[in-house]
């Protein structure tokens, strides 16, 4: 696990952007989905439609699309992040559930990809605006979902997706109200490490569609595996072999797609975390040391910079620049200021010795992280910057001021022309 910033290169970067903010690397971020495009290029209709919750920031939408990649969508705002890119039509596959209406309009005005998540919606959908020309409905196969007799998900437990008599009932009443093109979706596990867990997937969704079309006679047109592919969050776990899951894929849909009849059909992915989770980090300074009953760390960056460790006890690695080299033998808190306990980076964590103006690196950040920020404890979003392929900075998104939390008060006159205070 590397740093994306030296310690010269980051102590210079502070001088412009004081900590905390997030850096990205455009270049891993492209070789990465590169790789993840080489192992599925076999499929002549494979597409990419990055999950925009993952990282909702422009500039890294935008290196992402000239690759290749769309938009994977799931609110109105994220579909008007779409539409300020150029992105419309095929390039947008929005996928929501408990869907208001006026998302579906503006999905339908933008002529995205629709997923729908509940049998109900057709009607609702048709009511709405009317129905497009292509649909997805997201699969739920309720029972336990296994990989190596190891249970990944329980999805009847899940609140997403048609059960696969509703399945039937939905395409059949979607071809009826004419539709012309039809796919199937499912998410089943999130974060996964599991090689075997992506081509499982394929096969049950594949299975699916030849069922459909042999046993109901209706022919799919796509099949979009999602997302769930995870990253090595812990120094011992190991990335998963992309180029062996794509070629897996390829097996399942040779032996179950082809002799169906389906060997035109198209694949579409819905990777976030993959893509980005690795190419991002939270660079924050220790400001505090505090000994009671444990040594801890006070670092300028708290749980609404990166909410994962608070939310979920969730790993992050950490570095300190400078100090790679050292041994790590003290044991550290590494804490935020929120008036919260859970305000903890890691907790009992072996580190090599910390002083005050040292730099920690927080690592895997790049998606989940900035996008989850809040404002509790009226605390400011930090910054985004973007190491750019030639090496060279770029600030694509601001840190939040004292006018932007006031700015949503300005009902107020004692709100309004609200100035920042330095």
């Amino acid at each position: 696990m590397n740093p994306i910033l030296s310690l010269q290169e980051a102590l210079k970067l502070k001088e412009q952007y004081p900590t905390p903010f997030y850096i990205y690397d455009e270049k891993g971020i492209i070789k990465n989905l590169r790789e993840l495009l080489a192992a599925f290029s076999w499929n002549k209709g494979f597409k990419e439609y990055f999950a925009v919750k993952a990282t909702p920031n422009p500039a890294i939408i935008k290196i992402l699309h000239k690759e290749g990649c769309g938009v994977d969508c799931s609110s109105y705002t994220e579909l008007m992040l779409a539409e300020a890119l150029g992105l419309s039509g095929a390039d947008i596959f929005f996928s929501s559930n408990n869907t208001p209406a006026d998302e579906y309009k503006y999905a339908m005005k933008l002529g995205a990809r629709i997923n729908l998540d509940d049998i109900t919606h057709i009607r609702f959908l048709d009511n709405v605006s009317g129905l497009p020309q292509e649909v997805c409905c997201r699969y739920n196969p309720g029972d336990d979902f296994k990989i190596n007799n190891e249970i990944m998900d329980n999805p009847a437990e899940a609140k997403y997706g048609f059960t696969y008599r509703q399945l039937v009932e939905g395409l059949s009443e979607l071809k009826k109200r004419g539709t012309k093109k039809l796919g199937i979706h499912a998410f089943l596990a999130s974060n996964c490490l599991d090689n075997d867990y992506y081509p499982a997937l394929a096969e049950m969704l594949f299975t699916v569609a030849a069922r459909l079309k042999l046993d109901q006679g209706i022919e799919l047109s796509f099949v979009n595996l999602s997302g769930g592919i995870g990253i090595p969050y812990l120094p011992e776990q190991k990335c998963v072999d992309i180029h062996y899951i794509g070629e897996k894929v390829r097996e399942a849909f040779t032996r179950v797609l082809v002799p169906a009849g389906l060997e035109n059909l198209h694949i579409y992915a819905e990777f976030g975390r993959y893509i980005t989770g690795p190419f991002g980090q939270l660079i924050t300074t220790a400001i505090h040391e505090k000994n009671i009953y444990k040594k801890y760390i006070g670092v300028d960056a708290c749980a609404v910079d990166l909410l994962r460790p608070a939310m979920y006890k969730a790993y992050h690695h950490i570095s300190v620049l400078g100090k790679e080299e050292l041994v790590s033998d003290r044991v550290y808190d590494i804490v935020g200021s929120l008036c919260e306990n859970n305000d903890k980076f890691a907790i009992n964590r072996y580190l090599p010795p910390i002083d005050i103006g040292d730099i920690l690196v927080i690592h895997d950040a790049g998606a989940h992280g900035h996008a989850m920020g809040y404002n509790y404890n009226g605390k400011l979003r930090c910054a985004e910057i973007l190491k750019r392929a030639d090496g060279s900075y770029e600030l694509i998104r601001r840190a939040e001021t004292p006018r932007d939390y006031f700015s949503t008060l300005d009902i107020y006159e004692m709100f309004q022309n609200q100035t920042d205070v330095n």
